[in-house]
Formats: structure tokens, sequence, C-alpha cells
């Protein structure tokens, strides 16, 4: 049976209750990002040498862009939707926080681990045939960027129990406690001459939680429709007057070079284009289900979220292997300088060469987003799982920023590979085989 042709059976077998929207929306920001990625992305050869470089540094309008693809508050808001109605599930059929969050992680980190394990192989064998360590590591580090978000949102979702519970008690005043501290974050961040630089990490939980909580408001059906257009206009108001009176740069992601990030601690401008994408995305909520529920367009959707989490993290890698490639060919794509009319001209072969290569990488690894769930739930106690979250996230932190090859021993940095898998192990991700079968996802 081909792919489609499962999707379109699990798509005839969709409840009509479910909010299809949620799923358009995880797919849609998901495929932004990987867009963007592939667009910003300018490697080049230079004098025989490859230069990994960066475009908005290169071409600073092409900063607006990020206003486009920086869409992670969307996933964020699609977390707190799908999150609040599985752990309102989970409590209604008495499930322990221990099974619930290690059923989460499972759908999060049973696709990961190949990636850590493809690129530790890749720096082992390849400190062996004598690459220098940089090259090995500035292709891990490129190939492991999109694991960050997956610490941040592990994190987000084992605070799950606690954000719903003040949801339920609190209503809005547990997202706007959460904006306060945001604000006075950034107020101690950039704020007169003592201002306070590493303060800005404590946003890196709060920015986020924030939006998970809208998630909550969405769930409740109380932003959809016209309710959603106050949050549209307050969220561009709020962008342009923090982008034109404030300390922030107009890029929504990081741009090498430059002193302040919007993203790297997260700040009040994500949170301002938050409200905008959630005014802008959710005024269109009642039109795009009605457009879900056609059979052909609903199927597009139930494929794509049947692999989403392999296309996110398997995307930078395809960018990694076509580099690889054009070097064996003598830089064969690689010479024209980056923002050159020739270059832009480019990016429609290279983006094609970027999905060709994506492709079997899908079809090869995928089958580990699609584990069967275990014949009998494990009733994992919260003494394991939580512990097995930190090294997680701590792991994932680590190679994201200082990828997985290791200047020393065999070439990779065991260290941080163990703790992912004894992480993994602790949350019971391995209980299932992945050559067993595949799971109805819709």
């Amino acid at each position: 049976m081909s792919l489609w042709s499962q999707a379109r059976k699990l798509a005839l077998q969709t409840p009509e209750a479910r909010n299809r929207y949620v799923d358009f929306l995880r797919a849609v920001s998901i495929g932004f990002v990987v867009l963007g990625h592939w667009i910003i992305a300018a490697p080049s050869m230079k004098d025989g040498r490859l230069h990994l470089d960066h475009m908005l540094g290169i071409q600073p309008w092409t900063q607006w862009l990020t206003l486009l693809f920086q869409v992670m508050p969307i996933f964020f808001l699609v977390g707190g939707y799908s999150n609040a109605a599985s752990w309102d599930a989970s409590r209604r059929k008495g499930e322990s926080y221990g099974v619930w969050m290690a059923g989460r992680a499972r759908r999060l980190i049973g696709p990961l681990l190949p990636l850590v394990l493809v690129w530790g192989i890749f720096a082992a064998v390849g400190r062996q045939l004598g690459i220098p360590f940089e090259m090995l590591n500035e292709g891990s580090k490129l190939a492991l960027v999109p694991t960050w978000f997956l610490a941040v949102y592990m994190v987000v979702c084992s605070l799950v129990p606690l954000t719903r519970a003040a949801w339920q008690r609190f209503g809005m005043g547990s997202y706007w406690v959460l904006v306060a501290i945001a604000v006075g974050v950034d107020f101690l961040r950039f704020g007169g001459e003592g201002h306070w630089p590493t303060i800005g990490w404590i946003n890196y939980p709060v920015v986020w939680l924030a939006v998970h909580q809208l998630g909550y408001l969405w769930r409740d059906g109380r932003l959809a429709g016209w309710r959603a257009v106050p949050w549209g206009i307050a969220g561009v108001l709020s962008w342009t007057l923090l982008a034109r009176f404030g300390p922030y740069p107009i890029s929504m992601v990081g741009v090498p070079g430059e002193e302040v990030s919007n993203t790297l601690p997260p700040d009040i401008m994500l949170l301002a284009l938050g409200a905008a994408q959630v005014g802008i995305l959710l005024m269109l909520e009642g039109p795009m289900r009605r457009l879900l529920a056609k059979v052909n367009v609903w199927t597009s959707v139930v494929l794509i979220n049947g692999m989403i989490m392999s296309i996110y993290l398997w995307h930078m890698t395809s960018i990694a292997l076509a580099i690889g490639v054009a070097r064996l060919f003598d830089g064969i794509g690689l010479h024209e300088p980056p923002g050159s009319g020739d270059w832009w001209l480019a990016r429609i072969p290279w983006l094609a060469v970027y999905v060709i290569g994506l492709i079997p990488l899908l079809l090869l690894f995928g089958r580990f987003e699609r584990l069967r769930a275990p014949e009998v739930t494990p009733r994992l106690p919260v003494w394991r799982v939580v512990p097995g979250l930190v090294l997680i996230a701590v792991a994932i932190a680590s190679v994201t920023l200082g990828g997985i090859a290791h200047d020393g021993g065999i070439g990779v940095r065991f260290g941080m590979v163990g703790a992912l898998i004894v992480g993994a192990l602790l949350v019971g991700v391995p209980g299932t085989n992945p050559f067993r079968g595949r799971a109805p996802q819709s």
C-alpha cells in the first residue's frame, strides 16, 4: 500500500470532532521552518575553502523575511492545544504523570536517536579517515541545529500539569504573569547602564510557556474567528513599537555577528510576533476547517504529519550531505558569491537538490516516528521519568550548541551521546520495535 493510500485510509477514519486546523498549522509551521533554513543557508567555495555563511548577515534586507519564516510561536501554540487535550484525556483515564510524560517523550525522542547516532558514526569514521575536526564539528552543528526545539519543548511539556492547573484556576492571569516576567527580564537585560545581559536566559522557558498558554485559550474555544482579531492588531502594533523604539533587531532569528538576538535568548519581540501570528491565523480557522473537511486536502495533511518530526530533524542533514557531495565534484554549484543574482537563481535547483536528498532519509529513518505503542503501557514512576527528561534536555542542548564531534579519542562526544541514550532508556523510548509495524497517525 502506498504512503498516500495509507494516509487516505487514516484520513477517512478521523473523528468528526477533531480540530483539523491544529494538524494543518503544525504541518505548515514545520514546512516554513524547513524552507527558511534552506533559503538562508549560504554555503560557498572561496580560495579553495568551504564557507558556511548566513544570508541574514550578508544581505540585511533578508532579515525582514524572518517575520514570515519564524513560526515557532505557532508550533508552541499548537503544542498547548494538543497537550491540553492529551493531558485532560489522560486524567480522565486515571493515568499517572509518569505514563503521560513518557508517552510524549517517546514521540519526540524516538525520531531523534537515529539522527544523533548517525552523526556520531559520521564523526567517528570521519576522524579515522583524517577529515579535519573543524569540518566534522561544523557539519554536525549544522545538521543538529533543529534539535534545540526539542530540548525546550520537552521542558514545556514536563510542566503541563502545573501550567494546565494554573490555567484552570487563573485563566488568562496565568498568561499575563508570564508576559510580565518576560517584560521585567527584558528591562533588566537592556535597561540603563546597569543592564544584566545574562538574565535574558530566564526568558527561554518563560516566553515559550506564555505562548503555550495561548494554546489552552484556543482549546477552550475563546481564540478563533473574530475573537482573534484584537490579538492580531495588538501583536502587530506591539512589534512595530518595539522595533522602532526598543533595543531589538528586526530579525526574528539570530544573525551571526549581531550582539543582540530576539531568539537566543527569546525576548518580548517573540511574544509580540506570536500574538500577531495567532490573531492572523486563527481568524482563518472557520474557512480553513471547511477546506480541511475535503478528503484530498485532509489526506495531504495526514501524510505530512505522519513524518513531520523526521522532516524537521533531517532537513539540515540534507543540506550537509548536498554540500559534501558538491565538494567532491570541485564545489559544483558553490562558486557563485552569496547574495548575487546568480546565487539567488541557483536557489531553485539547490532547493530541488535538498528535497531529493531528504527523500531517502525519510524513507530510511521515518519509521522511527511511527513506532508502535507498547502492548502494555509501562507505569513509569516520576523518579525515573524526570531524571530521564533532564538528561535528554541537557544532551540535546549540548550537541546543538557544540556539535557531536570531539577533537580527541575516536572523535565523538560520548558523554552527551551516552546521556541522551540513558535518558531515552529512563523514559522508555526503546521499549518498542520500529520494525514491528506502524501505528496510525492522524
